[in-house]
């Protein structure tokens, strides 16, 4: 099989479907390093071939690794907004001879993966806040209007025109 150059490879496949940012293909290959390295650390094994699934957990794990919060931004700027948008940037290493693959990889091997609110978005949202401070009724207590403000020591200054 002959090397090839991949900045050659890449360009001709953006040029043949520009739909993907270059920096897309980039993280997709680096992905895939970070996924034979991660299904070694599991398996304790040798190299393999990688499947669609595994690929797809390593991209997310990857993605998460290197943008944080902002992994879904990133992602949708590239053009990247599902699954199988991962798939059309593999099959297209594949089919520039960037990428091998074996008779069991298919497209459909990304189809469904995982939703990218979920895998993305999710990791990062505040966990709703505890309700100790909440009344039996669901919300705070009030303060009577004549109640003393005890943050306010006597020698406090007054911010309001209003009584104390």
């Amino acid at each position: 099989m002959q090397k090839v150059n991949f900045g050659e490879a890449l360009s001709g496949t953006l040029r043949h479907d520009p739909r993907f940012d270059r920096d897309a293909y980039l993280f997709v290959r680096e992905g895939l390093d970070f996924t034979i390295k991660m299904l070694k650390k599991e398996t304790s094994g040798a190299g393999r071939h990688v499947t669609g699934k595994e690929l797809l957990e390593g991209l997310r794990r990857h993605a998460l690794d290197q943008f944080g919060p902002l992994t879904k931004t990133v992602l949708n700027h590239w053009n990247i907004h599902r699954c199988e948008d991962f798939a059309d940037i593999v099959f297209n290493m594949v089919e520039s001879g960037i990428l091998g693959k074996s008779e069991a990889d298919h497209r459909d091997d990304f189809k469904g993966g995982y939703d990218f609110d979920e895998a993305f978005v999710k990791p990062f949202r505040a966990a709703p806040r505890s309700s100790h401070r909440r009344s039996a009724a669901g919300h705070r207590p009030s303060r009577s209007a004549g109640a003393a403000d005890s943050s306010r020591g006597t020698g406090a200054k007054k911010l309001s025109s209003g009584p104390n």
